[in-house]
């Protein structure tokens, strides 16, 4: 009988440990092809571009953002034939707040615009996601750049710039990411990606894969491109491959060359999932994407159908969808009379393989030129604000089909005017294609975002900051033209919301067009209230035993992907029947021995949530248990520390005789001598104490003085606990206490 019960036992456990690894194989192969969601994107683009809606409203109106040289670089080609001295450029790409990140005139001064200009689109970035940049410090965000080396460091002159020492970090396209990552406190990983004109978009889709591998939870992915010298345009002149107008004519038979542009453009994207219960708005989602080689093929820098075919199928595969599932393709479409009839038949051959409505094709760079290490990225936030607005711009420039392309030979339109979105019974889907100087290429499939209407609101409250009088005026200016410009008042609110509080602040409450107004000229108005932020003090104060319920961390679990890291680190530390006690309804959850270290657990992780929404404390105190938790939040003791004395604390205690503990809205004057059996446990004002002892003698009190007893079985903090000291000292031993990082207050013994 004992070893049939032996088997029994077996089965069950290995029937067991099978159901969890089936589990655990969905749970991964939905992570792999879990959606990313898109829930901030920002940019700066040739034609004054300083956001996603003044691209947008560039590309609705067929805006030609290409100029002359910029007067300030003091560039030069030669006055031939193959030559062009125009192009999409940042015209302000020398200017830049270093004060407001930190940074030294000098070290700005060394530094490539490109990494400038990225610190002030990662930053806007996040606040244009609503989440504020300060909040993130420690967190596991990624950051994917795209950036091409330029030549920026060849315009020093040696000993005489006054960046010497500061040029090495300030070119290295390596810091691109990593400045990012520093600047902001990011602990995810941070890689520069350069794979010339497809960076952005192998940025992105590393990106993705980072967070459905677990390797960050939020991640920027994106690129830039300021070219600090005339070379690009020498050179490719020198190959024959630059537009005699400097204009980019995708598909078109007037095509005669690339039009060359600069900029900088971010996305900011998470798992859908967490997006969701995070409550960050999705933009748009990416259903799948892919990157390969064309290898050993027709030459280095030729195009290559066939790959181009391939990572097509494969990004498709990938997203789990069919040619038929994608409306629009922005393409690379850089103009040159090479690349674009091999792209287009390309399209052709799986796209074009379509039985509904023809593909829509266009690309960006007919209106803004190639912005090269941007190029993808900027595709990708003209399908975000596409799919958003139903439209789809016309592309520029096209006089006519390019006849080097067979477009009879399948579905394929371009899009040579400003278009509805086909009316489709699903979610409108774009593609995105890029496509590297040295064969790599990259696709990626976008899909319009889950329906999630905002909440009503008669009178948002609309919050906004700046770091001085000045930029909190110049702030209100630029909100009044995007309201302008038609954006919402309820969108508005609630995207400044989750920005960072910078000290100078203002309220407005309602009639938001002329508050805005005042405000921007530094008037009164009766619905705005400003004024300066004093230094927050905030205190955390952690509880004792008595707190405790069953599942006391399931809805926060569930909830915050931020809670449930710091919760699943300190369960780590215990005993592994803790986290069921914690997320179900376990009744265990009142057994001393796991009260305790979920209390701990709990309250240990609740701080990290807070930090997430900018709330760190400055000042922490606990009671009873409370107070070894305090300590391990101030630094005190390490997290390995705490729990193996919480360990022992509660193993200890859990062997104490039962006892009671009851609170009484008393004084101890009015108390008097207490019968025998009984203690007085804590004072906890001059009017409130807590009682402690024999269960009879506690119960007998607490009834005379309608007082309330605890959910405890014990009686902690009387002379129960005499005989446990001895045990309790070696606990102590070992353990390392350092200097507080914040200031911790503990629990008098007296009334001194």
């Amino acid at each position: 009988m004992a070893d049939e019960q032996k088997l029994r036992d077996y089965l069950k456990r290995v029937t067991t440990d099978l159901h969890q690894a089936r589990q655990q194989v969905r749970d991964l192969e939905s992570r792999a092809g879990e959606p990313i969601a898109i829930v901030g994107t920002a940019c700066r683009f040739p034609g004054g571009v300083r956001s996603p809606g003044d691209l947008w409203r560039l590309l609705v109106d067929q805006g030609d953002a290409v100029t002359g040289f910029p007067a300030n670089r003091g560039w030069d080609v030669p006055d031939e034939p193959g030559y062009a001295a125009v192009g999409g450029f940042l015209h302000d790409a020398d200017g830049f707040d270093a004060e407001f990140f930190g940074i030294s005139p000098r070290e700005a001064l060394g530094m490539d615009p490109q990494q400038r200009l990225l610190l002030e689109v990662a930053w806007e970035t996040f606040e244009r996601a609503g989440i504020d940049p300060s909040s993130l410090v420690g967190s596991s965000t990624g950051v994917f750049a795209g950036v091409i080396g330029q030549e920026y460091a060849s315009l020093s002159r040696p000993g005489n710039s006054g960046a010497e020492g500061y040029l090495l970090t300030g070119v290295a396209t390596s810091v691109a990411s990593g400045r990012i990552s520093y600047t902001f406190g990011l602990e995810g990983p941070a890689v520069t990606v350069d794979t010339a004109c497809s960076s952005s978009l192998v940025a992105l889709h590393l990106a993705a894969q980072a967070l459905r591998n677990g390797d960050c939870d939020l991640a920027l992915a994106g690129g830039a491109t300021v070219m600090a010298t005339p070379s690009p345009y020498l050179e490719f002149s020198r190959q024959g491959g630059l537009a005699s107008d400097g204009r980019c004519k995708p598909f078109a038979a007037a095509a005669d060359g690339v039009g060359w542009g600069e900029g900088v453009g971010l996305l900011l994207v998470e798992r859908l999932s967490d997006a969701r219960r995070n409550g960050h708005r999705v933009l748009a989602v990416l259903r799948g994407s892919a990157v390969n080689q064309d290898g050993a093929s027709n030459g280095l820098t030729a195009p290559n159908g066939p790959s181009q075919q391939r990572v097509i199928r494969a990004a498709l595969a990938n997203a789990r969808l069919t040619v038929d599932d994608v409306d629009v393709v922005e393409a690379h479409g850089t103009g040159t009379t090479l690349g674009d009839p091999i792209e287009a038949q390309a399209l052709l051959a799986t796209y074009g393989k379509r039985s509904g409505e023809p593909l829509l094709l266009g690309s960006v760079k007919s209106n803004i030129g190639h912005t090269q290490a941007a190029a993808g990225v900027a595709g990708v936030i003209k399908m975000v604000q596409a799919m958003q607005e139903g439209l789809l711009p016309a592309s520029l420039h096209i006089d006519s089909p390019t006849p080097h392309v067979d477009w009879a030979s399948g579905a394929v339109r371009l899009l040579d005017r400003l278009t509805d979105w086909p009316q489709v019974d699903r979610p409108r889907r774009a593609a995105v294609s890029s496509f590297g100087i040295s064969g790599t290429n990259a696709h990626v499939v976008l899909e319009q975002a889950p329906a999630e209407p905002l909440a009503a609101t008669t009178a948002p409250v609309t919050l906004i900051s700046g770091k001085t009088a000045q930029a909190l005026r110049d702030q209100a200016a630029r909100l009044g033209e995007h309201l302008t410009a038609g954006a919402a008042p309820e969108e508005m609110a609630a995207g400044l919301a989750g920005r960072t509080h910078h000290p100078h602040r203002a309220a407005i409450t309602g009639d938001l067009p002329d508050a805005l107004a005042a405000l921007a000229a530094g008037q009164p108005h009766p619905h705005l209230v400003t004024g300066q932020a004093a230094e927050s003090r905030i205190g955390f104060v952690y509880t004792g035993q008595g707190t405790q319920r069953p599942a006391m961390a399931a809805d926060l679990y569930q909830t915050y992907p931020v809670f449930a890291e710091a919760l699943d680190e300190v369960l780590t530390h215990f005993d592994p029947r803790l986290r069921d006690i914690l997320l179900t309804d376990d009744p265990a959850i009142h057994d001393t021995l796991h009260t305790q270290p979920a209390l701990f657990a709990v309250q240990t992780a609740l701080p990290r949530l807070l930090a997430s929404f900018g709330i760190p404390p400055t000042h922490v105190t606990g009671h009873s248990i409370g107070q070894i938790t305090a300590a391990h939040t101030a630094g005190v003791l390490t997290l390995e520390d705490a729990a193996q004395l919480i360990t022992a604390r509660a193993g200890l205690m859990s062997r104490l005789p039962a006892g009671a503990m009851a609170t009484l809205q008393a004084t101890e004057t009015e108390l008097g001598d207490l019968p025998p059996g009984v203690a007085i446990a804590a004072v906890n004002t001059p009017h409130s104490v807590v009682i402690s002892g024999d269960p009879q003698a506690v119960n007998d009190l607490a009834q005379r003085w309608q007082g309330r007893l605890l959910k405890v079985g014990h009686a902690y903090h009387s002379h129960h606990l005499d005989p446990l000291l001895d045990e309790f000292r070696p606990a102590l031993t070992g353990l390392t206490f350092t200097e507080p990082s914040i200031p911790i207050t503990g629990n008098p013994t007296t009334p001194d």
